[in-house]
């Protein structure tokens, strides 16, 4: 599996060389989703966006779609470096889980516009391959995952499956935060009171 992994990343730099995507093409991208949407970020549109033809973006084989999975890609990294720290923290599991969820909106805020985008077109890229129920892809749950069994082990979380609980915690908190931003229009700190009512229902007997 490991090896298909690495097989499949390196596949993926490749084409991207290939079809010539560069940073200028990708931060063009994640401006025309922000302004018209993923269906209204047409290549006429990120072109414009990159001072490029579209007749450039064609011969150069540069899709949205491309540039969309560079986008994810940013997003997922910059995922795990913010919650390396509560990973790495001292603390209990209840203050590091609730460090990790104040990162988890803080890249929810960072990239509102491309995880807009991707809802409106789909959000499979956070789930694993399945075909009927799927958890979310292990890469936004591991965190949350140890997080949570440190805390059972240390008695500041109540024991639960981690596995299903990190799938429910991501999407509770993430979706919720863009949901309170967008829908609501609500200030970033005020969104983030999602984070203590999760924290809260998984509190357990010891502070």
């Amino acid at each position: 599996m490991q090896r298909i992994c690495i097989i499949s990343a390196a596949w993926t730099l490749y084409t991207r060389h290939i079809a010539g995507l560069d940073d200028q093409l990708v931060d063009a991208g994640r401006r025309a989703f922000g302004r018209f949407g993923y269906h209204g970020a047409t290549a006429e549109r990120i072109a414009e966006e990159a001072g490029l033809s579209r007749v450039t973006l064609h011969r150069r084989g540069v899709s949205k779609e491309l540039i969309l999975e560079a986008l994810s890609e940013r997003a997922v990294e910059a995922y795990r470096a913010a919650l390396w720290p509560a990973l790495t923290a001292s603390g209990s599991g209840r203050e590091r889980l609730e460090q990790a969820l104040h990162a988890l909106c803080g890249v929810a805020e960072e990239h509102l516009e491309l995880l807009l985008a991707l809802r409106a077109q789909s959000d499979r890229i956070f789930h694993e391959d399945a075909e009927e129920e799927a958890l979310t892809r292990t890469v936004f749950t591991e965190p949350l995952e140890r997080l949570l069994r440190d805390g059972a082990a240390d008695g500041s979380l109540r024991p639960v499956d981690a596995q299903e609980t990190a799938t429910v915690l991501f999407n509770l908190v993430g979706w919720t935060y863009i949901h309170l931003r967008t829908g609501h229009r609500w200030p970033p700190e005020r969104s983030r009171a999602v984070i203590q009512v999760a924290v809260e229902g998984l509190a357990g007997g010891q502070e």
